[in-house]
């Protein structure tokens, strides 16, 4: 192997929340650009979080790591518990004495969704803890790894959302909890991207599409190998993506030299893939928030946006 093909050797990541779907893939392609990644979340081979799935153990996301190409190290963690926090951080210090990259994914919160309810008729409880999953877990994290993230220069930090910035502004998500929750990281992004400028840092927010995760494929009772299967009851999940695509989109970011160019934006994978090149696993570029933006005045043909 060489430079070119993994860019990222010698370079130490943190996937928080790298379970399963975008957490998963953003893990095994940084692992196979050559980087050491820890990945964190709450189900092992012994335990289950209250995602109920147990056909995916950050064991596995670590495991995929290391035969991309790169050094995948599970470490169990719960980020609403500030001393697990501390103590992966610690043990990343104490390993490796750094940290190049911080990819705050940390959710779980899709079982307590509901849509067609007004914020005062959903339960309150399952709101807040929709907040606890997806923002209380990116502001631990960040507070308690930055300063290790910070002792080199040129880190990065990256919020993975749903929803880019400019969608999000004029939008609402159809629940004020998940709103909150979605929109909080891309302000994190844009917050910690001024706090890290005098260290070289660069903090963005990433938005895969729409998302073929282990979850989205369950729900349509279909599998990666034959997920185009689903459209004929859903046309419109012909603009879907694999999970590999944000997985490309971040390690690209990653990997580029002058990345601090776009700090404090919010980027979606599709955005990413144009100023990379990268495509797909399938080796299409499906851009699916601009055919849900065409969406709402017309009728895009899916194939104009893969």
């Amino acid at each position: 192997m060489t430079t070119e093909t993994t860019p990222l050797r010698g370079r130490i990541c943190l996937v928080a929340g790298a379970t399963r779907g975008a957490g998963r893939a953003i893990a095994v392609q940084l692992g196979a650009a050559g980087a050491t990644v820890y990945v964190t979340g709450r189900t092992t081979r012994d335990k289950v979080s209250e995602v109920g799935r147990a056909t995916e153990t950050i064991e596995e996301t670590a495991e995929l790591v290391t035969a991309a190409g790169g050094e995948g190290v599970a470490v169990p963690t719960d980020h609403l518990d500030p001393e697990q926090v501390r103590a992966l951080v610690d043990r990343i210090d104490r390993e490796r004495g750094r940290l190049d990259v911080l990819v705050n994914d940390v959710w779980g919160g899709e079982h307590l969704l509901v849509f067609g309810k007004k914020t005062w008729e959903n339960d309150l409880a399952g709101g807040l803890r929709m907040l606890e999953l997806g923002v209380r877990t990116h502001v631990i994290t960040s507070h308690l790894a930055l300063p290790l993230l910070i002792r080199n220069p040129g880190g990065l930090v990256v919020e993975v959302t749903d929803g880019t910035a400019a969608y999000n502004a004029t939008r609402f998500r159809e629940n004020l909890y998940y709103d909150l929750t979605k929109n909080a990281p891309v302000r994190m992004a844009f917050g910690l991207a001024k706090e890290l400028a005098e260290f070289g840092g660069t903090a963005v927010a990433v938005t895969p599409g729409w998302m073929r995760s282990e979850q989205m494929l369950t729900a349509f009772g279909v599998t990666e190998e034959n997920w185009r299967d689903a459209t004929a009851k859903t046309p419109d999940f012909g603009v879907s993506e694999s999970p590999v695509y944000v997985g490309r989109a971040v390690a690209a970011l990653a990997a580029d030299p002058d990345r601090h160019r776009w700090t404090g934006r919010s980027l979606s994978s599709g955005d990413l893939a144009r100023e990379y090149g990268f495509t797909d696993a399938d080796g299409s570029r499906p851009d699916a928030w601009g055919f849900i933006v065409a969406g709402e005045t017309g009728t895009p043909d899916v194939a104009d946006y893969r």
